[in-house]
């Protein structure tokens, strides 16, 4: 068994593993590439237009991350056209689908980029091109295997004349039309052939070699060598969403072990049925099992006092008891009351969050989705989605409230940050209060809220534009409150100014603690976004192609929470994914 992943940077852990894997297949099997051609590949990743050409790789990844194969695809969007520089199993991995399945996955790439095909060199199979017979059985074999495809040699041209008179070889240029049945006018093609001589050989074709092979295209349109080896025609391309690109979809499979059953208490279990139902009608997702973690995760960003009250008061309870505060020690911060459920005003912020006896338990569980998800980043997938309840985003190091215990976001987001910058971008109606507290002394998180003005919402003492960061963290905390009545093009307008403040920060990752409370009719806000306006929303996010994990918080009016959701991450799939 193995997966097939596309590998966009070297910044995560598991991508610079799956690039120094890649460069020793290339030491092994290519003995004639040079040190230097190897030693840039993260850099061709990292800075495409250097090299002129878009490097894009693939890794088939086996069993505990063993690297099964590879395949190194160059796209030029000017020509629309894409080159197979490199595709090559693994040592003693050969066979067992891994080179067909990346093809295929090469195919489907190009054709989505809107390649006119994919151009690649392979040796001859021609007894005169190629003398070794043992070689040239090898020759044909490949030649069949792309023949599989549609993928035949360009005839009539002088591609396969060999840089030295003597040297055996010589390679074919052999094209795939994606089966799109493209006819390949001359002076397009030469204008691709002129790229990739210059390009891919830069300082080995010599410029009177590049104007000869250039020139000896003369057929128009081009001509490809009839079949030789396969009769059936090519299979179709598949359209489906590949596995590679689906969003991680990791869901809180404990969250309705926590749920009051009072009257008015929005933040019901439902909610997570509403968003699923949505999701469920697209095929973007990939479901992962949460995994568990330890409280250290969770005591590396609240406060561990505060973490074993919750543990201890929450233990204790009677499932069919919900404990409100209404004590607050205001005055005497340094003396908690002694009795457990008094001392809940203690480190709550209102009067209408309740401690009960799965509080903690639910809790815990949404932040191991969290990090689950967040840990998806780092094995080199683009987004994940964390859709837990309880929400999080208002917990602070020491406090909870507004329905949230533990802040997920945040831990996620501190676990992030020791593998580069994150940003935060807190898209809930209410003030993200929690991120803001915790990392507020902090210039490696940059935090952004966009939220109602804390003179009319909830929770009231933070969210003002004046609270910009503390110490180190100056300047790294920016607050965008807005007034009561917003619709969806004023959100955007204020939407696009965060995200050029975000793109200035250049994070490695973002995190975005997500409301769907912004909705018109929501029983928490006043705002009036509807689904059209959430999937501009996450198209904008998808945009500023970052890894991005988004940690479900608010949005209560479950009539229309599923459609929303469904319509941002489908905006942001698509905004992430464009070229």
């Amino acid at each position: 068994m193995f997966r097939i992943r596309r590998v966009y940077d070297d910044i995560t852990p598991a991508n610079q593993n799956a690039i120094s894997r890649v460069q020793a297949i290339l030491r092994d099997q290519f003995p004639t590439i040079s040190k230097r051609d190897i030693n840039k590949l993260p850099e061709q990743l990292r800075d495409p237009m250097k090299y002129r050409f878009r490097s894009i790789l693939f890794v088939a990844e086996g069993l505990k991350g063993r690297l099964d194969g590879f395949a190194l695809l160059f796209h030029e969007p000017t020509l629309h056209f894409c080159y197979l520089d490199y595709i090559s199993a693994a040592q003693r991995r050969t066979g067992g689908g891994i080179g067909g399945a990346l093809y295929e996955r090469v195919r489907e790439e190009a054709l989505d980029l809107e390649a006119v095909g994919i151009f690649f060199e392979c040796l001859p199979d021609d007894p005169k091109l190629s003398r070794d017979p043992v070689i040239r059985k090898q020759n044909i074999a490949r030649l069949r295997f792309y023949e599989r495809y549609g993928a035949r040699p360009i005839v009539n041209t002088s591609y396969e004349t060999p840089l030295k008179p003597r040297d055996d070889n010589p390679p074919y240029l052999v094209y795939d039309d994606l089966g799109l049945d493209v006819k390949l006018p001359r002076d397009y093609t030469r204008d691709i052939v002129r790229a990739i001589l210059e390009r891919k050989y830069k300082g080995v074709c010599p410029a009177d070699y590049v104007e000869m092979v250039v020139a000896s295209f003369k057929d128009d349109p081009v001509q490809l060598r009839p079949p030789r080896y396969i009769k059936k025609p090519p299979p179709p391309i598949s359209r489906t969403v590949r596995a590679d690109r689906r969003i991680r979809l990791v869901v809180n499979d404990r969250h309705d072990i926590h749920h009051v059953r009072e009257r008015g208490y929005v933040e019901a279990p439902v909610r997570i049925k509403a968003i699923l139902n949505e999701l469920q009608k697209t095929d973007l997702f990939q479901r992962i099992t949460p995994r568990h973690y330890s409280e250290k995760n969770i005591t590396a960003v609240h406060d561990p006092g505060f973490v074993e009250y919750l543990w201890k008061v929450c233990r204790k309870l009677d499932p069919k008891t919900a404990i409100y505060p209404y004590v607050f020690p205001v005055r005497n911060r340094a003396r908690p009351p002694k009795d457990l459920p008094i001392r809940a005003g203690y480190y709550c912020i209102d009067t209408f969050t309740p401690l009960t006896s799965n509080a903690y338990l639910a809790a815990k569980r949404a932040v191991d989705c969290a990090i689950t998800a967040a840990r998806q980043l780092l094995e080199g997938y683009r987004l994940a989605y964390a859709l837990v309840r309880p929400p999080g985003h208002h917990a602070e190091p020491a406090a909870y409230g507004g329905f949230c215990y533990f802040n997920s976001a945040s831990i996620a987001a501190n676990l992030l940050s020791k593998y580069g910058k994150v940003a935060m971008l807190d898209v809930d109606y209410h003030h993200g209060n929690g991120h803001q507290q915790i990392f507020y002394e902090r210039s490696d998180v940059l935090t952004v809220s966009i939220h109602g003005h804390p003179g009319f919402a909830y929770p009231y003492f933070s969210g003002f534009v004046s609270e910009k960061g503390r110490g180190e963290g100056n300047g790294f905390n920016v607050n965008i409150p807005l007034p009561e009545d917003v619709d969806g093009e004023a959100y955007r307008r204020e939407l696009k100014d965060a995200l050029k403040r975000v793109a200035r920060f250049r994070p490695r990752y973002l995190v975005v603690p997500f409301g769907l409370d912004t909705a018109r009719e929501d029983p928490t806000g006043s705002w009036s976004l509807e689904a059209s306006d959430f999937e501009a929303m996450g198209k904008m996010i998808g945009e500023l192609h970052t890894p991005t994990l988004i940690v479900q918080e608010g949005g209560y009016n479950t009539r229309v929470l599923g459609v929303n959701a469904r319509s941002f991450m489908t905006g942001l799939w698509a905004g992430t994914y464009s070229t």
